[in-house]
């Protein structure tokens, strides 16, 4: 017998209730959002549900016969490791596809993340995000077409009575107002609102994109990485706009912290089937590895038993206690072993070790200074760091975190400046002003934001480590493939073709075969899952090394940072010399 197909475990403890963590940031977001403190009730009654759903591609069972449903009020997390089927049963929510077997109800009206990055680029960010209630969308443009004839008949007059009451219906006359709420609270200042999504960067259009799947109180919110390309104080007020939300939530996310901080049940897609857990993420982990434990221990102890009843048929099958022996052969089938299906979760293991230690003083920063034209990113920042310190960059997207990584590798012992050109696309000088001195013996281990450039096409995985260093063997080099989850036959996949996941993993694979002592990190949770994320948050707690890492995963931050540099926004970094913690008591 294995997992029924649709279970809810655990222990009710819903995050959101847990707003005194929140007290730092939480006037902020209201003071951006007023007009959404209270949502319109979403009738109880308007769910999401699947019934004896299935899709496999090939020999591969993502899931079969699932039932399940997601209610109002309720937010769920939608996890799994990487090729689990996450981003499927998404699309299946949504409509995008249709289950190979089995049905899908869901709600008129839903909030989808968009995925495509492209398909507004002709549109203004405001009518975008508006663009969030196809309604109301379809509503205005049939409206503007009407009042754009040089004449109206009266068939005109009436048809615009009917779309004005569905512009009416659907707040349509304050939709400019409150799109440019949602935009404001997600870092899209009002500056940009008119302007075309063709000219916008990629983290600002997903943000807008963000804001079209909140907009118009939809009945439901489908949010695929939502996290994805948010700063800390947009993630921060994403968990607070979704924690006041009435509907259902179903949410992807790589985001240990804000999967606890919203979700009240996790949906876990895993042995060919998806379980709901009652609880935040880390109460699912508890819970299904006790479950796990619980049907293995049933299984040792049946095990024993049936290897008990069949010695003694063994013994007595041919003798006068036929009876006794017919008895324990039933009793055999009876106990048959509960078939645990095999869990689709591998978990990569990391080891950052230094080949020899740095001197104390890894590196001085003189007055450093960064402008782009007249425009000023850091100004005279000054700091000196010792050998072991974990330090953590933070601040709002745009505030030049990226920028003096890049200053202060810029003469950096062993990160060429070609790569900091490749991973940049910038041909200019990376410093103004100021000095960046490198400590005795400091080698540097880089992962770059874009650190899918650092791999040249035209080989395979493994040629491309193996040049790191030619006098490592063979085994060597497969051993630390294996480890990041390469199976041997990957090995030989072409550089090109590998996902942005692929590309991390092979990155880490050439900083544990270079053994640095120094490492730097810009935001390398991007294209990880969870297993991945959280082996990197160990590795790093366990380095003896110097870190300097730029990332948005509060957890990261929380538990590896020594020392935290914030860009204030003004072109100021405040140096605290504490961890997060400390930096949050006293920053309140």
């Amino acid at each position: 017998m294995g997992h029924p197909r649709s279970v809810t475990y655990g222990r009710s403890r819903v995050a959101g209730n847990r707003s005194d963590q929140y007290r730092s940031w939480y006037p902020y977001w209201r003071s951006c959002v007023p007009a959404f403190g209270q949502f319109p009730a979403v009738p109880v009654n308007i769910m999401i549900s699947v019934s004896n759903v299935s899709m496999r591609y090939g020999a591969k069972v993502l899931f079969d016969e699932v039932s399940t449903a997601f209610t109002p009020g309720k937010r769920y997390g939608l996890t799994g490791p990487n090729g689990a089927g996450k981003s499927t049963f998404m699309n299946l929510l949504t409509g995008e596809i249709e289950p190979q077997k089995g049905t899908v109800v869901r709600p008129k009206k839903l909030g989808v993340l968009s995925q495509d990055q492209f398909a507004f680029d002709k549109y203004r960010v405001l009518d975008t995000v508006i663009m969030g209630n196809k309604r109301l969308w379809a509503a205005m443009e049939e409206r503007d077409r009407i009042y754009s004839k040089p004449e109206m008949t009266d068939a005109d007059g009436m048809k615009l009575g009917e779309l004005e009451g569905v512009v009416g219906e659907e707040d349509g006359y304050t939709a400019e107002s409150d799109a440019a709420i949602l935009l404001e609270g997600l870092d899209i200042p009002d500056a940009l609102h008119q302007r075309k999504m063709g000219e916008l960067q990629g983290g600002q259009k997903v943000r807008v994109l963000l804001a079209q799947a909140l907009f118009g109180h939809p009945q439901a919110l489908l949010l695929d990485e939502p996290t994805n390309y948010l700063d800390l104080d947009s993630i921060h007020w994403l968990q607070g706009f979704l924690n006041q939300y009435d509907g259902v939530v179903i949410v992807i996310s790589h985001d240990r912290h804000f999967l606890n901080r919203v979700c009240t049940h996790i949906a876990d897609i895993d042995y060919e089937t998806i379980i709901t857990y009652t609880g935040t993420y880390d109460d699912m982990v508890v819970a299904k590895t006790q479950i796990r434990s619980q049907i293995e221990s049933q299984n040792a102890q049946r095990e024993k038993k049936i290897s008990q009843l069949n010695e003694f048929i063994a013994r007595f099958s041919a003798g006068t206690r036929s009876s006794q022996v017919q008895s324990r052969r039933k009793e055999v089938e009876r106990l048959q072993v509960t078939e645990l299906a095999r869990s689709n979760i591998q978990r990569p293991y990391l080891k950052f070790e230094q080949k020899r230690p740095s001197g104390k003083h890894i590196l001085e920063l003189e007055g450093v200074s960064k402008s782009y034209g007249d425009g000023e990113v850091v100004r005279k920042f000054t700091a000196s760091i010792v050998r072991g310190e974990k330090i953590a960059l933070m601040g709002r997207n745009g505030a030049g975190k990226t920028t003096l990584l890049n200053a202060l590798l810029t003469n950096s012992p062993t990160v060429p400046e070609a790569e900091l050109r490749k991973t940049s696309g910038y041909d200019g000088p990376f410093l103004t002003d100021g000095k960046v001195i490198w400590g005795h013996e400091a080698a540097v281990g880089y992962f770059a934001q874009d650190h899918k450039a650092l791999i040249q096409p035209g080989t395979t995985a493994f040629e491309w480590l193996h040049q790191w260093d030619p006098a490592a063997s063979n085994e060597e080099i497969r051993g630390l493939l294996g480890q990041m989850l390469f199976p041997r036959e990957d090995g030989d996949k072409r550089t090109e073709v590998l996902s942005g996941g692929e590309a991390a993993r092979l990155i880490f694979c050439k900083l544990m075969l270079q053994k640095p002592n120094v490492l730097v990190f810009d935001e390398p949770t991007n294209h990880l899952d969870l297993e991945s994320i959280n082996a990197l948050n160990i590795a790093l707690q366990r380095y003896q090394g110097t870190v300097l890492l730029c990332t948005h995963d509060e957890d990261l931050i929380d538990e590896v940072a020594t020392r935290i540099w914030y860009f204030e926004g003004n072109h100021q970094i405040t140096d605290f010399k504490g961890a997060y913690e400390e930096y949050q008591s006293v920053s309140v």
